[in-house]
This record gives structure tokens, sequence and C-alpha cells, in this order.
């Protein structure tokens, strides 16, 4: 198992915990941080895209939450390589059974988990300490005209953000929030 990753299933469809599994010896370690053919079992078969890399300053600052609408849905796979967010994903797809549910994850440098984002979520996170930095695999290019989100804010979505909320950038904060007649996006 040294050097693969095991794979976690949360409570909503699609979305997984990643356990990177190190190689280590006296030099420091080895992880892999993608495999295309363990991360097909669960459903992420589209080749990668793109490759961001994003750093958050400030301890209780919120990213998201975002997604990008059909033909340019996405699966993202989110590592934090410094410092400690709380990730969350929330089900947007139409007719989901989890429809308007999220989930939450811990992704720090010292536990070593991953979570992918499948098409049809909204993804953000909320930095738990200063200065995190994050990895995303996008299995799509960023498209301007098809991006998207909901607000981080929602009372509909009533994310349990685990510390006060600190900063949020002014397009983040526009984000609209969920009303009575949102359909979400096609799956």
């Amino acid at each position: 198992m040294s050097g693969r990753f095991q794979i976690h299933q949360t409570s909503l469809p699609g979305v997984a915990r990643i356990e990177r599994l190190s190689i280590s010896d006296h030099r420091g370690f080895l992880q892999r941080l993608f495999c295309q053919d363990e991360l097909a079992i669960i459903g992420f078969t589209k080749p990668i895209a793109q490759i961001n890399r994003t750093l958050t300053r400030r301890r209780g600052a919120i990213r998201g939450m975002h997604f990008q609408r059909p033909p340019h849905a996405e699966t993202k796979l989110v590592t934090c390589l410094r410092g400690e967010v709380f990730d969350v994903a929330v089900d947007l797809r139409q007719g989901s059974p989890t429809f308007l549910r999220w989930h939450g994850q811990i992704l720090s440098e010292a536990n070593n988990f991953s979570l992918v984002i499948p098409e049809g979520f909204a993804h953000g996170f909320q930095a738990l300490s200063a200065d995190c930095e994050l990895l995303y695999c996008h299995t799509a290019a960023y498209a301007p005209l098809a991006e998207d989100g909901v607000n981080a804010r929602d009372e509909t979505l009533a994310i349990a953000w685990p510390i006060s909320i600190t900063e949020i950038s002014e397009r983040d904060a526009a984000l609209p929030h969920v009303t009575a007649d949102y359909d979400g996006v096609c799956p």
C-alpha cells in the first residue's frame, strides 16, 4: 500500500476523501497526489485539464462556493499543501437525493487528506490557519462564462463554518443565495 492512497466515501455520492499514504525514510517522504487508475474507481475518469495553486493568508477567510456550469462542469481534486482548511462540497445536482446537502472535511499538510468534488457540486473552504496553500486538479479549464456559485453564508445551506468568518471577497459575498425556486445544476 505504500505510496498509494486509500479512498473513503462520504455521505454525498461522488464526494470522496482521499488519504495519501507516504513512503518515508531519513531523507523525507514521497506521496502520490494523483493516480488516474486509482481515482477512476470513484468516477474521476476525465483527464486533468488545469492545475491551480492558491494561497490564503488570513485565518478565518472563506473562498467559495464556486462551480462551473455545463458543458464546462468539472471534477476537482483538492489538496492542502500548507496549513489547515475546512473544505466544503455542496450538492447542486438537479434531482439528487442529497440536493443542497454539504460535506465538510478538514484538509491539512499534517493529515494527508485530499477531497474529490464531482461535477454538479459547489466548492469552497475556510482557512483554519494563516498562510494556507491548496493545490487543485481540475478536469475542465476555467471558462469565465460558465463560472457560477452560491453564497457561503446562505442560511438554506447552513454550512457550519468552524470559526468566525474574518474575510470574504466582494465577488464571493455577492454570490446569490439559494431561493425556493432554485433548481440546481444539470447533472
